[in-house]
């Protein structure tokens, strides 16, 4: 063991002896790397997964991408560097210098003096095969590797700036972000379509329910937070009763508009945003505002429609009068569970108003997705719940 003076002379001893030090690579993202303004030789690092690999006689060419940019990078390296494990799919780190490419395909390569192989891929169990179109239905099969595909790693980015945007919007616009619970004893949308949470069998709990009162997933959070081309949901019935296109769901005033319904009223418009307004009180939930407009019986909604898509957007002014919403909730039979949201009229209540819009249909709607399950990193629906 070393005594205390003799570890202080040592460091003492190292300090003064200069030490040779090798600048370290600069990690880069590939999408960075591409972008890159330097290319004058500047070591760098780059890691990814393999798109391409072409091996010459004195010369090896590989394509990597980490999924930041829908263009690969392009590496060069001696041949010497080749190796059987070298394969599409596999995982590497490649360290070299960025310079400027001769090629016209791509602005910069990487001139690679390292590469390490940082995971293998069996590229016959792999499911996705080189220079091979796989169809959507095929890819999402495989939700936990389709992100390394093109469609679904581009679908991926532009989610990602979707919702900053949308964020960053609301954000600079005075809005507070809140964060609404998962869990929830309200059905906000009043159609009675929730998933209960319970306990698992193998979880024993000593009150018959673990929360005491049934809990569901939620379907929106608009109780918790507490609009181009228009027409009234009256006009809408009337435009799909004279169409000559025979619908699945016959169009009758009182019934739900179905995404064929909207589908036809785009469509009808123009191939323009559509806003449906005044839909009738049976089909919308409690807490829309009343329009007093008997004997049709409508409340302040409205509903965006977009092309290929249909609903977009779902909102509505909200009943801020006391007496209007304790009337609606008696005759529901809900004004004991939901007397917290009466306490918010009878305490300095405000006319207000709300909406929510489906983010995986905003997707649709600006990417052309036909199925909005592809728009999904990881989709769940009926009969299927991969992962």
């Amino acid at each position: 063991m070393f005594g205390a003076g003799c570890l202080l002379r040592a460091l003492r001893s190292c300090s003064s002896i200069p030490c040779p030090r090798h600048k370290p690579s600069a990690k880069l993202s590939v999408r960075d790397a591409l972008r890159a303004q330097n290319t004058n030789g500047e070591r760098v690092k780059v890691q990814g997964w393999i798109r391409s690999v072409r091996s010459q006689k004195e010369v090896l060419f590989l394509h990597i991408n980490d999924g930041s940019s829908l263009e690969s990078l392009q590496i060069v390296a001696d041949s010497s560097l080749d190796s059987r494990e070298l394969a599409f799919g596999c995982s590497v780190e490649v360290q070299g210098q960025l310079v400027k490419s001769p090629s016209k395909r791509q602005n910069v390569e990487l001139k690679a003096d390292k590469i390490d192989i940082v995971g293998n891929c069996d590229v016959k169990a792999f499911p996705f095969k080189y220079k091979k179109r796989h169809p959507l239905e095929y890819v999402r099969q495989y939700p936990h590797l389709r992100c390394r595909t093109n469609v679904l790693s581009s679908i991926l980015r532009i989610r990602s700036e979707a919702t900053a945007a949308i964020h960053a919007f609301f954000k600079d616009s005075g809005f507070v972000h809140i964060h609404t619970p998962i869990l929830t004893s309200n059905d906000c949308e009043g159609a009675g379509e929730l998933f209960q949470v319970e306990p698992s069998s193998t979880i024993r709990v000593s009150e018959e329910n673990f929360f005491d009162v049934p809990a569901f997933l939620t379907v929106s959070g608009q109780l918790h937070l507490e609009v181009m081309a228009g027409m009234s949901y009256t006009e809408a019935v009337e435009i799909l009763k004279q169409a000559s296109q025979n619908f699945t769901f016959t169009p009758e005033w009182g019934a739900d508009l179905h995404t064929e319904h909207e589908k036809y009223l785009v469509k009808h418009c123009g191939n323009v945003p559509v806003f449906v307004i005044n839909y009738p009180l049976v089909l919308k939930p409690f807490y829309m505002r009343d329009n007093e407009d008997s004997p049709q019986h409508t409340v302040a909604a409205v509903d965006l429609l977009v092309p290929g898509v249909g609903e977009l957007f779902g909102g509505s002014l909200r009943e801020e009068r006391y007496h209007f919403l304790e009337q609606q909730l008696a005759r529901l039979g809900l004004t004991d569970t939901y007397q917290w949201y009466l306490d918010l009229r009878r305490f300095g209540s405000v006319p207000h108003g709300g909406f929510g819009m489906g983010f995986e249909r905003y997707l649709q709607c600006i990417l052309g997705v036909d199925n909005i399950k592809d728009v999904i990193p990881f989709p769940r629906f009926t009969h299927s719940c991969l992962l």
